[in-house]
Formats: structure tokens, sequence, C-alpha cells
């Protein structure tokens, strides 16, 4: 049972505190008034903690993330039931691209605020060295978010400035000369009301394909004032430079997943180009939150967040058609995007509680905004695939920037804005928790393009505006033996561009949950778990029209997604603590126009299955040393949309070692000495989107470091 933060005060309660240390009773503790309600959680935005919520949520603490030493939220992700990660392989690191359920996911929360996507290649990625923990929130989440996919929603929790003072440096090495500092100070400043934290990273590494490089800057100060004792103000700050961002190119599944007469392509095969492989990323967030208590039983509290973030990229495709007819070579188009995005992002909550009879009444009034204003340049050689590359003998120096001529461009100017408008009650009686929702959306977009194809121009304007209405209902029975069964029903909405072939808009794309499902923890938290089962409906998607497939689209499509997960973790013993997770999903394109019918899509296993121990020395020479060790199984995949082939499963080994330094002397008190190894085995794995374009999976990859926190 971990409570998650969406925002943690500077101070507790100093009128009425109560203490369990004390003594005092479990409901005096539950009557603090001053910020005592300040502790949020995001399924619900209310104080109601992830065994009390009826729905399956996955939290990933600080602890975890230091443990497993992750580089990247999907890198974090790998051991939660419901989510595969490394859509895109091992090779491709800018973004966190991840589907839940089998739904995909592009878009990330931040401190329960969106991190605005353009539906290009600008996609904000928070380095989890800012990290405090990781939410998975499964199901729809459209009544309390706005606009997310069906599957759920990753919601990442950032460091806060702390009252007591705590410093640490990190110094890492490892595979692909990785190369890399990190600092984390926090502590009041003076004897003042105000309190900061400052993280800072530095990181330089080759890729794991031929020729790349990657390189990132972070620097995320943030700033707590008390400014009386009901009201408390943060502000924050989060600026990363990625100057290079390795790559983002595929190879065919012809001598990757398939056998080939001429052989088996490497992990590190890269079919682009040295002259033409950029990607460079610059991010930067400014927000403040604002929490006030209007008295004992209510409370405001304002989330805003500004963005400002660009993007370069010089990159290469395939031809979809595959390899040529000599089976060795593949043609390319090399293209170009420079993006900017800028957006704005509000969440205005009131809570409030009410006791009625029996009956505790825990209210949410709220109403956010948020805006997108992005411009995306492209060019494209469009040339008929021209640019040859040998697969199995890349020449990366074989192209000449200066000489590409570029037939295709375009610029496109995209606006967004939607409103949201939404209320929920939590209701409480004896060892009922019952939730009920209702939100009203409305979402505006336009989108301008100016095109360029072979000296003709052209030019288009689309504008979408559509309204929603989302519901959400659980109820959840708390029995004193420590089990908790559950049943909900949550809806969402993605809205939808364009016009069909009558030149009207399209309706969101809607989606809904049915989840039933058994928690359970005891008294001590040693031992957890909970068991999911669930069943998605998304309708309204998109389809090609029969008598013209390459007119404008038809809403028609419906897509289900039912399974099984379990999720559990034990500690065994003092030493001894285990996380054991399992998700069987059966999923089914159910309406569709193109052939597609009754087809599983890709990136979707069957079925996931992940365990992960770890053992902490307390006596005898090995003492002060941790060992953690995880095995991941993910099973075949579709290669295609039309299942015409399969990826083969596979199954991964990792491993961690800490040694807390102070057993050596206490002169190294806070020094600690880590080793992580990723992929232990170096097990060769794939993922596909189709026949032409397929990623390896991440080789073998061992990481060193040395910390020491004072």
């Amino acid at each position: 049972m971990i409570s998650t933060i969406l925002y943690q005060p500077l101070v507790y309660a100093e009128q009425g505190t109560t203490n369990n240390a004390t003594g005092e009773s479990a409901e005096e503790v539950q009557t603090m008034t001053v910020l005592g309600q300040a502790y949020r959680n995001t399924a619900t935005k209310t104080s109601l903690d992830v065994y009390e919520t009826p729905q399956a949520i996955s939290v990933i603490d600080a602890d975890m993330l230091e443990q497993r030493d992750v580089s990247s939220v999907a890198e974090a992700l790998r051991y939660v039931p419901g989510v595969n990660t490394e859509l895109r392989g091992g090779a491709v690191t800018r973004l966190d691209l991840f589907n839940i359920r089998g739904f995909d996911n592009y878009q990330n929360f931040y401190d329960g605020l969106p991190l605005m996507y353009n539906g290009w290649n600008l996609q904000p990625q928070i380095d989890p060295v800012m990290l405090e923990q990781i939410e998975v929130f499964k199901g729809p989440t459209s009544v309390l978010y706005g606009s997310t996919p069906p599957g759920g929603m990753v919601n990442m929790i950032a460091k806060s400035p702390q009252r007591e003072a705590k410093h640490g440096i990190t110094v890492k090495t490892g595979s692909y000369q990785r190369k890399e500092l990190m600092f984390d100070s926090t502590g009041q400043i003076a004897q003042s009301n105000l309190a900061y934290r400052v993280v800072g990273l530095v990181r330089q590494k080759e890729g794991q394909a031929d020729t790349s490089e990657e390189e990132r800057w972070v620097f995320a100060p943030s700033l707590d004032w008390q400014m009386s004792d009901s009201t408390l103000l943060n502000v924050n700050m989060y600026y990363q430079n990625d100057p290079s961002a390795g790559i983002y190119t595929t190879v065919p599944a012809a001598g990757s997943v398939k056998p080939h007469p001429m052989g088996n392509l490497s992990p590190s095969t890269f079919l682009g180009d040295e002259n033409w492989n950029t990607y460079e990323r610059e991010v930067l967030l400014l927000g403040y939150k604002l929490l006030h208590d209007l008295n004992d039983n209510w409370q405001f509290l304002q989330n805003t967040r500004y963005m400002d973030a660009s993007a370069y990229q010089e990159n290469m495709y395939n031809n979809p058609a595959g390899l040529a007819l000599d089976q060795s070579t593949i043609g390319r188009h090399a293209y170009l995007t420079d993006e900017t995005s800028n957006s704005l992002a509000i969440d205005n909550q009131l809570s409030g509680r009410i006791a009625v009879g029996e009956m505790e009444h825990h209210l949410l009034l709220g109403i956010d905004y948020q805006a997108l204003s992005s411009d995306v340049i492209y060019k494209d050689t469009s040339d008929g695939y021209s640019l040859m590359v040998d697969v199995f003998q890349p020449n990366h120096q074989a192209i000449d920037r200066d000489s590409l001529t570029f037939n295709y461009g375009s610029d496109v100017k995209l606006e967004t804005r939607q409103l949201g408008f939404y209320a929920q009650d939590q209701m409480r009686f004896n060892q009922w928790v019952v939730i009920a929702g209702v939100r009203y959306d409305k979402f505006t977009s336009e989108t301008k393009s100016n095109s360029v194809y072979s000296g003709n121009a052209s030019s288009s304007r689309d504008k979408v505006d559509q309204d929603n209405l989302s519901f959400r209902v659980g109820g959840l029975y708390e029995f004193n033996n420590g089990f908790a069964p559950y049943i909900s029903y949550a809806e969402s909405f993605e809205p939808v561009s364009g016009i069909d072939k009558a030149g009207s808009g399209f309706d969101p794309t809607t989606g809904h949950q049915w989840e039933a499902g058994l928690k359970y923890s005891d008294e001590s938290l040693a031992h957890t778990a909970n068991l999911a089962v669930f069943h998605i409906t998304k309708e309204d998607s998109l389809v090609s029209d029969p008598n013209n497939i390459y007119g404008p689209k038809m809403q028609s499509g419906e897509i289900v997604s039912k399974g099984v997960e379990f999720e559990s973790q034990h500690e065994l013993t003092d030493n001894l603590g285990i996380a054991l997770n399992y998700t069987w999903i059966d999923m089914e394109i159910t309406k569709d126009t193109t052939g597609l019918q009754g087809k599983t899509p890709v990136w979707v296993p069957e079925q996931t299955a992940s365990l992960w121990a770890n053992y902490q020395f307390y006596q005898g020479a090995l003492s002060g040393t941790q060992i953690g060790t995880g095995l991941r199984y993910v099973g075949e995949t579709q290669m295609d949309s039309m299942n015409t082939d399969t990826v083969p499963s596979y199954t991964l080994v990792d491993l961690t070692l800490s040694y807390d330094l102070a057993n050596v002397s206490a002169s190294l008190a806070g020094a600690k000495a880590s080793l992580a190894a990723t992929n232990l085995l170096n097990k060769e794995y794939y993922s596909c989107y189709d026949q032409a374009n397929c990623w390896f999976g991440e080789e073998r990859s061992v990481e060193a470091s040395v910390s020491l926190t004072f």
C-alpha cells in the first residue's frame, strides 16, 4: 500500500497534529487539518491510496528506480504488468514509447500535467534522475485527465524540496564508453521559510548502432515557499538539452528476425548514414504549484506549467517493399524535420470533505486547460527510394548531404486547445469505498499546411471542434483480513482530426473498460497483491473507405482488448523481497474495412511475465551488500498488421549489485559502489512494425557507479 504523492508540503499539520508513534488513534491521525490533505493519488487526485482505489495501479518508487539503475522511463516500466516497452528496440532511446494493455502511449504526464506532444517527433522526455516515483494507472483516465488512450497513463512524480539537508553526487561509467555525472542537493535555506532542491546530470555515451552517439544535459531547480500556515508555493524548472540522441532507423525482417542466405545482421547494424543522422532536442519546463487550505476541510490546488521545446532531425526511412530484387540492398528516403512547440497546462482543483450521517464524502471539483502551438518544417527526397544501401555491408559515408534534392516539403502549423470540467465524489461508508466521476471536455484544433511537391504548391486547412462527456464509477469493499474485491467502469476519449467523405468532422475516438479485481495487503505491508480482469473496447477508429481507399477515411473501426493481470510484492524475510507479475492479453480488431478485422495489432504480446528478487546482507563478510536479479519474459508478437508472421518471444536476465562502503571504513559513510547489468546473457531479440521495419533489442549493458551522500 504505497501512497502516491502529487505534491508534498514543506510542513505538516501544526494544529491538532497527531502521530501513531505517540500512541494516538488512527482516527485522530486522519483529522489533520493544516496541509494534511496535500497528499494526492494520481488515479483519484485525492488522498485515496493505491490499495483503496477500485482500479489497477502500479507504483515504482525511488528505491526501485535507483536499484535498477534505469536511464529512461521506458526502462523503468519493464517490470510493470500490462506494459510492453522497447517497441522500437533498444537502440532507439530518444522517446519513451510503450503500450498499456495493448494501446500505444505517446504522451506521458509529469507531476499530474501532460507533456504536450505535437504528433511528430518532438516528444518531451523526462530523465529518471529527476523522478521520485513513477505511477502507471491502468485503463481509461479521461474523467480526470482528458484526452488519454483507453489502456492507461503514466505519471512521473518529480523530486521536491525537503527541509532536511541532503546532498549527493554520483559518477558512472560502463558499456559504450559511458561517462555520467549526477548531483542532487536539497535543504532549508538558512532559518527561512524557503527550501530548495537542485538536480543536475551530464551523460555522454556511444549508441548501440554503429557510428551513433548520445549526449544529455539536465538542470532542474525547484523552490518551496511556505507563505503562511495555510499556503505553500512551489516554483520549479526543468531544462534538458540533448545535442545527440542516437538513431531512429530500422532494419528489414530478413537477416534479423527471419533467416537470410547471406547471414544474420548484427544488433549494431545501422542502415542510415553518418552524414545524415542528427537528432537535437531542447526542452524547457517552467511551472508552479499553489496549495492553499481554505479551512480545516477544504483545499485549493493550482498546478501550472509552460513548455518551450524544439527538435531538429535528419534521418532516413526504408522502402516499405523491403529488400530489392538482389536481396541484399534496400532503398531509402532522406528527410528532415525542424520542430518547435510551446504549450501551457493548468489544472485547478478544489477538494473538500463532507460528512453526511455515517457517510463521508471527499469531493473534487476541477477545471483544467491545455494549449499547444507547434510549427513543423518537413523535407523529403521523395525520389523513388534511390538512396540504396547494402544491408550486410553498409557504407555509412555514402551520402553527400550537399547533393541531396528535396522534392517534397511542407510547413505545418498546429494549434490545439482543450478545456475540461470535472467532478468526483469519493464516498466512504464503513468498509465500502465508492468513486463516481464525470467530465466534460471541449477540444478545438486547427492545422494549416503549405506543401510543395516537384515544384507544385498546395495548401490545406483542417479544423476540429469536438466535445465529449466521460464517466467513471467504481466500488471496493475492504475485508478485515486484508482482501478487497472491487469492480469499476471507466471511459476515455481521444480527439480525431480530418473530415469524412460527406465533408463532416469526425467524432472523438472513445473507449470504455470494465474491470473487476481482488487486492490484498497485510497490516505490515509486507505482502501486497492485485489480480485484475479487464475488458476494453475502443470505438470510432478511422479506417479506409473500401470503395475509395485513397479518399477520406471512415469512422467505423473497433478494437477490443481483454485480459488478466497479476501483480504482487512480498517481503519474505528481513533480507529477501520479491516482485512477481504476469499478464495475458487477447487483443483483436473487431471492426475494419481494410482486411484487418480479426487481426491482432503489432507490438502486443499475448503473455508477459517478470520476477524481481532483492537480497540484502546485514551480517557477516558480505554485510552492506545488496543483490537484485530480474527475469523478463515477453511473448511473441505479430510482425505486421496482416499477421503474416510473428516475432519470437524472449526471456532476459538483469542483475544489480551494490555495496555500502562504510563497511570498509567509517570514513566512507554515505558512499556506495554499484554495478548494474541489463540483458546479462546478451540475448538477441527484436521488435517489428512490418517486414521492412524491425529493431534489435538492447544488447548487454554493464554500468558501474560510485555515489556519495552527505
